[in-house]
């Protein structure tokens, strides 16, 4: 079980439906939500970084579907937008998340996926003419997550 107040990183191979894992965290926030005590709710965040339209298209219509878009947010910087839309997007939710505490509530705050965060702050780093390490991602890129 995920508890409040923690930090889970879910690793597993590729295709195997991490963000079913994440969107299912999400719509079984439905239970917390039918209590009438507000300091039980749960109010959820989906960063979407680097994604497809289309598939970001389909994560709306999941949680639509599934009642959850009452109690979510949806922060979507596409792999079309711009590196520093790709890039500021997590940071943006995170303030979100930081509204929700600050008002006595809990956020589930949920990147998907961070490693497409790198490569937009690589490029951005590149960009900037920063020295480049291994691969050339920036030495610091392992502070910014």
């Amino acid at each position: 079980p995920i508890g409040r107040a923690q930090r889970e990183l879910i690793i597993v191979d590729r295709k195997t439906r991490k963000t079913a894992i994440a969107l299912d965290s999400i719509i079984i926030q439905n239970q917390a939500h039918s209590l009438t005590n507000e300091s039980d709710k749960i109010y959820s965040i989906y960063v979407a970084i680097g994604q497809k339209r289309s598939s970001v298209a389909q994560i709306v219509k999941k949680l639509e579907d599934a009642g959850a878009m009452n109690y979510t947010l949806i922060v979507s910087a596409t792999a079309l937008e711009a590196a520093t839309l790709q890039f500021i997007a997590p940071y943006s939710a995170c303030s979100m998340g930081e509204y929700f505490r600050d008002n006595g509530m809990h956020a589930l705050i949920i990147y998907d996926d961070l490693s497409k965060h790198a490569v937009a702050y690589r490029q951005i780093s590149l960009l900037l003419r920063r020295p480049p390490g291994r691969e050339a991602y920036p030495g610091d890129v392992f502070y910014v997550h």
